[in-house]
């Protein structure tokens, strides 16, 4: 049976990426079957609609971290159960990097809970970031806030991806965390864009925040100039003893609308299933690739919350005749 290509309506293409908020908060409106055919077509024109990148993200220093994000578990401020480790030893990044790899993995990302890395903190993760680079994956790295000549010292030891969130919409911003402003990640954006390093941005949805909110999370990240190359879209995990933790939580089609939304907005960049994906039903993860997610965390653990196994991604994927992208076949979006 001849294979059936859907194809985007020829307007949705000239028009070339959406620009501004009432645009994106128009597209969230759409009924959901006229916006995944849409957020589809423009997947196809972009990349393989049937390949997906896969990101292992391992905690190299968990727990303690003095802000006060509502959501995050490893917070000094609430008892989630989050002991405060210290930084693992090279030689653990090293095996688990190899194993990711083994895995299928062709990136590999290393989260800290800091607000930002001292100094005698950075010195071990650029040690980290020259092992897994020798390994042949690309580097990406969550650290929080950047000082001034960090984003080059990252950039030196071979770090191809930088990690900092805006999470949600500007207005909504303040709800969530008190500790760091927007601004402050706006400005952590701009050093790594300075230093070279190409950004993965995303955010959180789910958080409380009104479907004009998450409109606003993905006109804001549309804005950063140029936009990311790599976009995480995280569903909320409601950790007991965080805050948000008897959050309502949000309906799936909701969480679909979204990552189509965000195909449609950032037509080249990647954007990644990321937290929350334990708690997606298989359907549901389908409706998102068909909507235009095509990277994935890949692995047992997601920082210090529960991720689907790599057997069960595998069989996923193969259930859908989706495979994984190979290294050669990455580059920037």
């Amino acid at each position: 049976m001849p294979s059936i290509t859907v194809k985007p309506a020829e307007s949705d293409i000239a028009a070339g990426p959406i620009a501004g908020r009432t645009a994106v908060e128009q597209l969230f409106e759409l009924p959901l079957n006229d916006l995944l055919y849409r957020a589809h077509g423009v997947h196809r024109a972009h990349f393989d609609a049937n390949a997906v990148q896969l990101s292992t993200l391992v905690s190299v220093k968990t727990g303690g971290c003095p802000e006060d994000c509502a959501y995050c578990p490893q917070s000094s401020r609430y008892d989630a159960g989050v002991p405060d480790q210290d930084v693992l030893a090279l030689d653990e990044v090293t095996r688990a990097a190899r194993a990711a790899r083994e895995a299928g993995a062709t990136r590999f990302c290393m989260g800290a809970a800091w607000r930002g890395p001292k100094e005698r903190d950075l010195e071990p993760v650029l040690a980290m970031i020259r092992e897994v680079k020798a390994l042949g994956l690309e580097t990406c790295a969550t650290l929080g806030l950047l000082r001034e000549g960090q984003a080059e010292r990252l950039r030196d030891a071979g770090l191809d991806y930088y990690n900092h969130n805006l999470d949600t919409a500007p207005e909504h911003y303040a709800q969530i965390i008190s500790t760091r402003t927007y601004d402050d990640r706006l400005a952590t954006l701009g050093r790594v864009r300075a230093a070279g390093i190409r950004v993965c941005c995303g955010g959180i949805i789910g958080m409380g925040e009104s479907r004009r909110q998450r409109a606003g999370l993905i006109a804001a990240l549309a804005e950063l100039e140029p936009p990311p190359e790599s976009v995480p879209i995280n569903m909320l995990v409601r950790v007991p003893g965080t805050p948000l933790a008897a959050t309502e939580p949000l309906d799936w089609s909701e969480f679909v609308r979204t990552v189509a939304v965000a195909r449609i907005t950032l037509p080249r960049s990647y954007v990644r299933l990321s937290a929350g994906r334990q708690e997606m039903p298989e359907p549901m993860q389908a409706l998102c690739f068909f909507a235009g997610a095509n990277s994935i965390f890949y692995g047992d653990m997601l920082l210090t919350t529960g991720n689907p196994e790599a057997a069960k991604d595998r069989e996923l994927l193969a259930k859908l005749g989706m495979r994984s992208l190979d290294q050669d076949e990455l580059g920037p979006a």
